[in-house]
């Protein structure tokens, strides 16, 4: 179908970094591009803004949402909220079988690149992935399917500032990260495991603050 097309198209020119944070998203040229109607592009803008991945703005069209939005700082702060907690369900309840997937998705995501020169500057979607199964994986042992559909909204709603957060901070040592929290979780030290799915939540948020990882995130 076109419409879902173009907004594939759309979509992965955003997670890609084709249009810079706060770029107007003009339907007149989307739709020259993608040899397209209006019709068509505006349901596939429609479409991109229900996933948080742009802004209508009033009188104003569409555009990227900006670095300095008020509602990256809002998701970081539900994520580090709710999903310590659910996290120390998921080590109080989770099986062997839990621990087994949780060993298998820390091993993907260790061994999937981060970045794709063909995919743009921001981090590759296999990487992308990997890192979601991972999270979600660490959360699946609490057994409550309601937590972890909200887990799934606040991952889709936060997947953009996540690739700009990476981005601007190339340093980062992701993967020393998802290790202490893959080995606190196997440990069953519920404590450190929280602590440390606060402290990552809480440097993602920071990549876009411009803080340092000493200083804490901005919850404004």
């Amino acid at each position: 179908m076109l419409s879902e097309q173009v907004y594939a198209h759309l979509r992965d020119a955003i997670m890609r970094g084709d249009f810079a944070p706060g770029e107007a998203l003009k339907p007149q040229d989307l739709a020259a591009e993608q040899g397209v109607s209006l019709a068509v592009v505006r349901e596939a803008l429609v479409r991109v803004v229900g996933e948080g991945l742009a802004d209508r703005l009033p009188n104003r069209g569409f555009a990227v949402p900006a670095f300095s939005d008020r509602r990256w700082q809002e998701i970081a702060e539900a994520r580090r909220t709710i999903e310590p907690l659910v996290l120390r369900m998921s080590i109080e309840r989770g099986d062997v079988d839990w621990e087994a997937r949780v060993r298998a998705a820390h091993h993907r995501l260790s061994r999937t690149p981060v970045f794709a020169p063909e995919e743009g500057e921001y981090v590759s979607s296999a990487w992308s992935e990997a890192h979601r199964v991972f999270h979600r994986t660490l959360l699946e042992g609490c057994g409550n399917p309601v937590l972890l559909e909200t887990f799934d909204r606040l991952w889709s709603a936060s997947e953009l500032a996540r690739r700009w957060s990476a981005q601007r901070t190339p340093d980062r040592d992701h993967v020393g990260e998802h290790r202490r929290l893959e080995e606190a979780a196997l440990a069953r030290d519920a404590d450190a495991a929280a602590e440390a799915l606060a402290q990552h939540l809480t440097l993602t948020s920071a990549g876009l603050t411009g803080r340092t990882h000493q200083e804490p995130a901005a919850e404004a």
